[in-house]
């Protein structure tokens, strides 16, 4: 090797250092990807993963088959804790769609220690929202014997039962109703204000008369309060099946996957006000005039009317797609350039999308062996999602969107 003064060795090596950071920061940045990963398993049905204010990466676990169980991350692996709550003597899981298909979090959980819970119940089949509390001696408890109904909406058939709960911004109890089953809405149900059926319901469950006849209150800001021949309770309509639906906890827009008849499966979007509120209030997601951005059967689509607000994504069937699951959008810890972006996936095929927050830019996407019954976000936002095989997975971000 050929020996080089001292001040021009220094020189040349100031001059490749700046080479160096010039060519890493011309670099292009790595692409984005989703990966999905088990972390847990041997669950009955799992359908949603979800948490409260406060608890860390601690996530609550709800089986369709009529439990719900904790698991904790510690010392860097995943853990059982255990069932927080056993109603499987309560619950009709005959169906598909039947069974314990949802669970909320009161906003003061930590002091109220109130939870709502969605099931079909097993003698009639009808939708029930119930109250529950948690243990006052164990969090890892319910007490089963604080039982109180909130409501209950017959099913005339076994499917499109929809429910998810979830609070919204506002703090009030919102509840995604499908529009009674069988195929195509036969009975219009879903455009029929009088009907609580293929709407999402807003109340506040809180019971405002005691042992009084009442089991919750509507909200004065709900659309229809007042009107003659509608459900004071409903604050969107034209819905099929919005099997999951979500808030964005940073702008408090909601978004809807709602599954599809034949056609199209959906996301729908509903963008809040300024104050973080009011996201979907009297708009019509339009089926059964609509499946996606399609006329269905008759329907005047095209011509919709002004509270009709169209998907932002759809796709059709085909290549395994069958059923969307509805998601969340990203607002975790782990990575900033994520955030914003909103992830959903189909239960048959198993894949996963990640889009933009307009919905219209696909970021990336995986294909995936699982059966995706839902997604759900631990208390800090990192996202997860169900298997209903049995499986608990992560669902994390790496490169650039």
């Amino acid at each position: 090797m050929r020996h080089i003064p001292r001040p021009l060795r220094a020189a040349l090596s100031a001059v490749l250092t700046i080479l160096v950071a010039a060519t890493a920061l011309a670099a292009p940045a790595a692409a984005g990807e989703v990966k999905v990963r088990s972390v847990l398993s041997g669950y009955s049905k799992p359908v949603l993963v979800t948490s409260h204010p406060g608890a860390g990466r601690r996530i609550f676990i709800v089986e369709q088959t009529g439990r719900i169980k904790i698991a904790t991350y510690e010392g860097g692996r995943w853990r059982k804790v255990g069932t927080f709550l056993d109603i499987r003597d309560l619950v009709r899981t005959t169906s598909g769609e039947q069974g314990l298909l949802g669970v909320a979090f009161a906003p003061d959980y930590g002091t109220s220690r109130r939870f709502y819970v969605n099931y079909t119940r097993k003698n009639d089949g009808s939708t029930i929202v119930a109250e529950f509390r948690r243990n006052t001696k164990n969090a890892n408890k319910a007490n089963k014997g604080s039982f109180r109904q909130v409501l209950r909406v017959a099913q005339p058939y076994t499917n499109h039962n929809g429910g998810m709960l979830a609070f919204g911004p506002d703090g009030y109890l919102y509840i995604g109703m499908g529009d009674g089953g069988s195929g195509g809405d036969p009975q219009g149900r879903a455009q029929n204000l009088d009907s609580r059926l293929g709407k999402l319901l807003r109340i506040d469950p809180l019971d405002p008369d005691g042992d009084g006849p009442k089991h919750y209150s509507v909200p004065a800001s709900n659309p229809f309060v007042g009107q003659a021949n509608t459900k004071p309770e409903v604050w969107s309509w034209g819905l099929r099946n919005p099997w999951r639906f979500s808030f964005d906890r940073t702008t408090g827009d909601l978004w809807i996957g709602d599954v599809g008849q034949e056609r199209r499966e959906e996301v729908d979007v509903a963008r809040a006000n300024g104050s973080g509120v009011n996201a979907g209030k009297r708009v019509d997601f339009g089926w059964n005039d609509c499946e996606g951005t399609l006329p269905y059967k008759g329907g005047t689509c095209a011509t919709a009317h002004g509270d009709y607000l169209p998907p932002v994504r759809e796709y059709s069937h085909g290549s395994g797609n069958c059923s969307i699951t509805g998601g969340y959008v990203y607002r975790g810890p782990a990575t900033t350039a994520w955030r914003g972006t909103y992830t959903y996936g189909d239960f048959c095929s198993g894949r996963v999308w990640v889009v933009s927050n307009t919905g219209k830019s696909l970021r990336a996407s995986v294909n995936t062996s699982y059966l995706i019954s839902g997604f759900g976000e631990d208390a800090a936002g990192r996202l997860y999602a169900t298997d209903l095989g049995g499986r608990i997975l992560t669902v994390r971000f790496s490169g650039t969107p």
